[in-house]
């Protein structure tokens, strides 16, 4: 039976539904038209780039000054001329500690519309192929380590950036639902904490290694003598490169068809207080370091089990050291340019 779009974009047929278990990938013709949702941002610019080096022909990307992904009108429009082929949904409202605390209200709205605006677009036009990213802050705040993929919904999530959070597991749920009602092969991917080019290193809404890699090079040019850090630099963090993300997107587009979200990362983690002496010696700081324990760590621990993963034959390619190297010589060729500081 042929499926409909009604005047609200939603599929009207939902006759025939199956519950999709998972089913066998294939790959993706590189002349399909690919639309990366946020694309300008850290995982979507290293997206664009990743697939065009990958032989990609047709990618299509809007800021979001041209196309507002919260208006629900816009992004029907969007759809409906553009017509893709594969979605891969990486725009996001992101931030800090600091950010999420604080305007906890604005993550969870932003973020809920943005998807379900995506999501419905992208089913309403019968995309065939879809992924979305969420956030390893889907998991409880006490998940055991190394957290697996089946820990989600089993406890509560970290106060600090719980509203992002909840705004994430709904869009896995989203996909899984899709995928139950409807049948088609849309996946979620849930990375650990990601950096590189194309960063957000402002002060006061970039995630912990950008705000260190700013922090520590500012102190550096202005010849400070110390730098204070948030918390107790006790808490445990796994991070990626975001090249290795994008390598790992088209890999799961290609390789994994299944309900579950899939964790992505190093597998490895170091505590806060590491990183921070990485990136002073990376970036030549030799001042002294101190640590503000009135503002909290986040989470305790968050590393993630990367087994599902593994297993397909996927790992990371870019060291911690090497990938932050050449994350501080961008941040420094990129100058003014660099979002968060302009």
């Amino acid at each position: 039976m042929a499926r409909q779009a009604s005047t609200t974009g939603i599929l009207t047929d939902t006759t025939d539904s199956t519950d999709a278990q998972g089913g066998v990938a294939y790959p993706i013709d590189r002349t399909a038209r690919v639309y990366i949702a946020g694309h300008r941002g850290l995982v979507g610019s290293a997206l664009w780039r990743h697939l065009r080096s990958q032989g990609f022909t047709d990618l299509v990307g809007r800021t979001s000054s041209e196309l507002d992904l919260r208006d629900r009108e816009a992004t029907f429009e969007f759809f409906a001329i553009e017509q893709p082929d594969v979605v891969i949904l990486a725009a996001a409202k992101v931030g800090g500690i600091g950010a999420n605390s604080t305007r906890p209200v604005d993550f969870l709205s932003d973020n809920l519309r943005i998807q379900v605006n995506v999501l419905d677009a992208a089913l309403a036009h019968r995309v065939d192929r879809l992924l979305f990213l969420g956030s390893s802050c889907i998991y409880p705040k006490f998940a055991p380590q190394p957290i697996t993929e089946d820990a989600l919904l089993t406890g509560p999530l970290e106060s600090t950036n719980d509203a992002y959070a909840i705004a994430k597991i709904a869009g896995i749920l989203h996909v899984q639902a899709v995928r139950r009602q409807y049948g088609l092969p849309w996946i979620s991917a849930m990375p650990t904490n990601l950096y590189g080019p194309g960063d957000n290193f402002s002060p006061t809404g970039s995630h912990v290694l950008p705000a260190l890699i700013a922090r520590y090079e500012r102190a550096r040019g202005q010849g400070e003598r110390s730098v204070v850090n948030w918390g107790t630099g006790s808490a445990l963090r796994e991070f990626l490169h975001v090249d290795d993300m994008a390598d790992a997107c088209l890999f799961l587009l290609e390789h994994f068809d299944g309900p579950t979200q899939v964790n992505v990362g190093t597998g490895k983690d170091l505590s806060i207080r590491e990183l921070a002496e990485m990136v002073a010696s990376t970036v030549g700081f030799t001042g002294e370091t101190r640590w503000d324990e009135t503002k909290p760590d986040g989470t305790p621990r968050k590393v993630l089990d990367i087994s599902t993963l593994t297993k397909l034959g996927w790992r990371s390619r870019v060291g911690l050291a090497e990938g932050l190297a050449a994350t501080v010589e961008w941040y420094r060729t990129a100058g003014a340019g660099v979002r968060g500081q302009g």
